[in-house]
C-alpha cells in the first residue's frame, strides 16, 4: 500500500479564503460523512448501477466521499437511487435528516445533477443557489457543500466548479438581503460557507473560490 503524500494537506486542514457579505467563506479538506455540520450538501447523477463503486473512473474507495456516506447511513443513498425514489435529475432534491451515529451532519441535502454524459461546470452556480436558499429556509449559521464529482467519475474543472458554486451561494444571499431589505424575508442566519475538498484538489479549490469572490467585490 502506498505511504500517504506528505506534501498534501492532510484531513481537518482548512482555510479561510475570504469575507464577504458578512459570510465566511471556507475550504476544507474532509469527507461529507465526517463533516460536522447543521447542513451538508452533496451532489449525484442520475443512476447508473456501479457508479459510484466502479473505480476508475470513481475516485476509489479511500478518497470517495460519496461511498463514505452511502456506507455511514447503511446504503440509505444506493436505495433511494436504485428505486428511483430519488431519480438525480437536474436540480432535484431531497432533503434527509440522518438517523444518529451515522453521519456527522445534523441534516443532508441531495442535490441532483441530471444526467452525467450532460454535465457542464455552469450548472453549478445554481447549485449553488439551492444550497444558500435551503441553508436559509432552515435557519441555519453554516453549512457545508460538497459536489462529489470525481466521486461519480468525471473528470471535472475543479477551479471552474467551485468558482460556480461560490457565485451561486452569494448570489442567492444578496437575492434574500434585498428581499429583507423590502420587509419580504425573515432574517439571514448563514455566517460561514464551506466548501469541502479532496488533498489533491485542496489548492485547485481555494483558486475557484477566490475567483468568484474578487468578481462579486467589484
Amino acid at each position: 500500500m502506498n505511504s500517504p503524500d506528505k506534501t498534501l494537506p492532510g484531513l481537518g486542514t482548512k482555510t479561510l479564503v475570504g469575507v464577504i457579505d458578512g459570510i465566511n467563506i471556507e475550504a476544507v479538506v474532509q469527507s461529507p460523512s465526517t463533516q460536522v455540520t447543521p447542513l451538508q450538501i452533496i451532489c449525484l447523477f442520475e443512476y447508473t448501477e456501479g457508479d459510484i463503486f466502479l473505480s476508475p473512473p470513481a475516485l476509489p474507495k479511500e478518497l470517495n466521499g460519496l461511498l463514505h456516506v452511502d456506507e455511514a447511513l447503511h446504503g440509505l443513498i444506493t436505495d433511494l437511487r436504485k428505486s428511483g425514489k430519488f431519480g438525480g435529475h437536474s436540480l432535484e432534491t431531497l432533503l434527509i435528516i440522518p438517523p444518529k451515529n451515522t453521519i456527522a451532519a445534523k441534516k443532508l441535502l441531495l442535490v441532483g445533477l441530471g444526467n452525467r454524459n450532460d454535465f457542464k461546470p455552469e450548472m453549478m452556480r445554481m447549485v449553488g443557489v439551492i444550497g444558500m436558499r435551503e441553508a436559509l429556509r432552515l435557519g441555519v449559521t453554516s453549512y457545508s457543500h460538497a459536489s462529489d464529482l470525481k466521486d461519480s467519475g468525471i473528470a471535472s474543472p475543479t477551479a471552474d466548479v467551485t468558482r460556480y458554486v461560490t457565485q451561486g451561494a452569494i448570489e442567492a444571499y444578496r437575492t434574500q438581503q434585498y428581499l429583507q431589505n423590502r420587509q419580504a424575508s425573515d432574517q439571514l442566519t448563514v455566517n460561514k460557507f464551506n466548501l469541502l475538498s479532496g488533498s489533491a484538489y485542496y489548492k485547485d479549490s481555494q483558486e475557484g473560490m477566490k475567483t468568484a469572490l474578487s468578481a462579486l467585490a467589484k
